[in-house]
C-alpha cells in the first residue's frame, strides 16, 4: 500500500472477475484503488466456468429478458475490447424427439438474434445433417447460434493488468483479515500469506467482490446481516480427447430440461459441461462427484458416434455460482443476474451478490458509479472503449504475420499460442530475443524461461499452478 497517501480511496476485496473488472473501472476513473486476494487471480469460480461469453439463451426459457439483452450487448463490447482471448463460435443445437419443440427453438433463437445489435455474430439459421455428421444416425436435424468463447482465467488477469496500468495496486495472497470504522474511514488489516506479514491501511469505501464468500465475509468483517440468502450452485466440467473434428460447439438437451455444451477446446481435446447440483460444503474444497460425471457422459454418449467413457477423462473442474436464493426454484432455473448492496452505516461498503463472466463489465461500471456520490472528482468510466491489455489489434492474422515476420524463428505453433494468450503483448515479452536459446530453459510443450519469468514477474504467478492451469492452460501438455 502506499505509504506516502495513507488514505486510499478504495478496497476491493476479491481477485474473480468482478472484483479485477471493479478494480480496473475505478482506477480506470482516477481513484487510488487496492485489490487483495487471499489466494491466486481467478482462483475459483472464475476459472472454472464454460469459457464462454453469451447471451444465456436458455434464460430466455425463464422470461429474463433483460439479463440475456444486457448480456448480448457486453457479448459485442468484450469481443472487440479482447480478440486475442475472446473469439466468436457456432453453436449448434442437435434435436431429438425429447427436445424442445422446434417452433419454440425458432422463436428464441429469433429473439436472441435480434434483441441487440450484432456486429461480430451472425443469425442463427436451421440445419440439416448428414451421415457424416459426428452425431448419432437418428439425428438428422438441428439448429446453428453463434456466441463466443473466452479464456476466463486470462480474462482475469488482463483486468488487473489493466487495473495496474492505471494505478492500482493488486496483492495476491493478501487477505483482509479485519476491518473497522475509524473516523471517516475503514481501517482494513490485510495479512500477506507468502512472507507472513500483516499490513493496515485506510480506505474511504471497500467493495466486497469475493464471490461464494460475499456473505461469510461480510458478516465475519462486520458483524452485519447480509442481505441476501445465497444459493450456491456447483457446475462441473470434464475435458476428453476431442470427440469429433470439426470446428463447432454443440448444445445437447437433456430430457430433464437442463443443457450440456460440448465445446471444441486448445485444438486437441473436448470441453464437456455444465452441471447444476446444490453446494453445501468447503468452498475451497471443490470437486465432481461420481453422479455429475455419469451425467456428462451419458447425455454426450446420447448423442455422439463417438463415445465418451470415464478413462478418456484427462481432467475435471469444478466451481460454485453464488446465486441469489429464490425461494422454491430449482438450481437451474436461478437467475444469474446479480445485485449490488450499498452500505452506509458506519461507513461505504458494497457487496455484489450474483453475476456472471459475461456481465461482469458492466457490473462493475454500475458498482463504481453507485459510490461516485463518495468520490466528487471521479471521471467517466472507460471500460467500454479500453481494449484490454494485449487486445489492441484488428485481425488476428495481420497480427500473426507481423509476429512472425519480428520473430520467424518461434515457429507457428508457439506464435499461435503466445497470440491466444498474450496478443501484442508478445512483443513486450520477446523484446530482443533473436532465436529460441535467447529464450532460456525450454521445460516443454513450448514453455520457455522468458515466458515463466514475465510471468511471474507481470502476472502474479507465484506457483507452477498459476502458470500451468490459469494463464497457459499447458497444464493439459506437461
Amino acid at each position: 500500500m502506499n505509504q506516502t497517501n495513507p488514505i486510499h480511496d478504495l478496497l476491493v476485496i476479491g481477485g474473480g472477475v468482478n472484483g479485477v473488472g471493479i478494480a480496473a473501472d475505478a482506477a480506470g476513473r482516477g481513484l487510488d484503488v487496492v485489490l487483495c486476494e487471499k489466494d491466486d487471480l481467478a482462483n475459483a469460480t472464475s476459472s472454472s466456468s464454460s469459457k464462454l461469453i453469451h447471451g444465456g439463451l436458455r434464460y430466455l426459457e425463464m422470461y429474463e429478458f433483460g439479463l440475456v439483452r444486457k448480456s448480448l450487448i457486453e457479448r459485442e463490447i468484450l469481443a472487440s475490447l479482447a480478440p486475442h482471448i475472446i473469439s466468436p463460435l457456432a453453436f449448434q443445437i442437435p434435436q431429438l424427439a425429447t427436445s424442445r419443440k422446434s417452433w419454440m427453438l425458432k422463436a428464441g433463437l429469433f429473439l436472441y438474434d435480434n434483441l441487440a445489435r450484432r456486429d461480430r455474430f451472425k443469425s442463427s439459421s436451421a440445419i440439416r445433417y448428414s451421415a457424416d455428421s459426428p452425431l448419432n444416425e437418428s439425428i438428422k436435424r438441428g439448429f446453428e447460434y453463434w456466441d463466443a468463447q473466452v479464456d476466463d482465467a486470462r480474462l482475469v488477469v488482463l483486468n488487473a493488468l489493466q487495473a495496474r496500468q492505471h494505478g492500482a495496486k493488486i496483492l495476491t495472497r493478501t487477505e483482509c483479515v479485519d476491518l473497522e470504522a475509524e473516523g471517516d474511514c475503514w481501517k482494513a488489516t490485510l495479512h500477506d500469506s507468502m512472507n507472513n506479514q500483516k499490513t493496515t491501511g485506510k480506505f474511504k469505501a471497500i467493495v466486497n467482490a469475493s464471490g461464494p464468500w460475499v456473505t461469510s465475509l461480510l458478516e465475519s468483517l462486520t458483524e452485519e446481516s447480509a442481505p441476501h440468502e445465497l444459493r450456491m450452485v456447483k457446475g462441473s466440467h470434464i475435458v476428453v480427447p476431442k470427440i469429433h473434428d470439426e470446428e463447432q460447439a454443440f448444445l445437447l438437451q437433456h430430457h430433464d430440461g437442463r443443457i450440456v455444451f460440448v465445446i471444441p477446446y486448445l485444438n486437441d481435446f473436448s470441453l464437456i459441461g455444465t452441471t447444476e447440483e446444490e453446494f453445501t460444503s468447503d468452498l475451497d474444497k471443490v470437486e465432481i462427484s461420481n453422479a455429475e460425471i455419469d451425467y456428462l457422459v451419458s447425455i454426450v454418449n446420447l448423442y455422439f458416434k463417438k463415445g465418451v467413457h470415464r478413462s478418456d477423462i484427462l481432467h475435471s473442474f469444478s466451481g460454485v455460482r453464488p446465486l441469489i436464493d429464490q425461494s422454491g426454484k430449482s438450481a437451474s432455473s436461478v437467475s444469474r443476474d446479480y445485485r449490488l448492496e450499498l452500505s452506509t452505516d458506519p461507513l461505504p461498503l458494497l457487496s455484489v451478490y450474483g453475476g456472471k463472466v459475461t456481465t461482469y463489465r458492466i457490473l462493475a461500471e454500475q458498482a463504481v458509479t453507485q459510490l461516485g456520490k463518495y468520490f466528487p472528482r471521479m471521471r467517466n468510466s472507460v471500460t467500454k472503449k479500453e481494449h484490454l491489455p494485449g487486445g489492441d489489434f484488428d485481425i488476428p492474422e495481420n497480427l500473426f504475420q507481423k509476429l512472425a515476420s519480428q520473430y520467424a524463428w518461434l515457429g507457428p505453433d508457439l506464435i499461435n499460442r503466445w497470440l491466444a494468450c498474450y496478443g501484442t503483448l508478445s512483443f513486450e515479452i520477446l523484446g530482443k530475443a533473436r532465436g529460441l536459446g535467447d529464450l532460456g530453459v525450454k521445460f516443454g510443450a513450448n514453455l520457455y524461461q522468458r515466458e515463466v519469468d514475465y510471468l511471474c514477474a507481470k502476472e502474479w504467478a507465484c506457483s507452477a499452478d498459476d502458470i500451468l492451469w490459469r494463464r497457459t492452460k499447458l497444464g493439459y501438455y506437461l
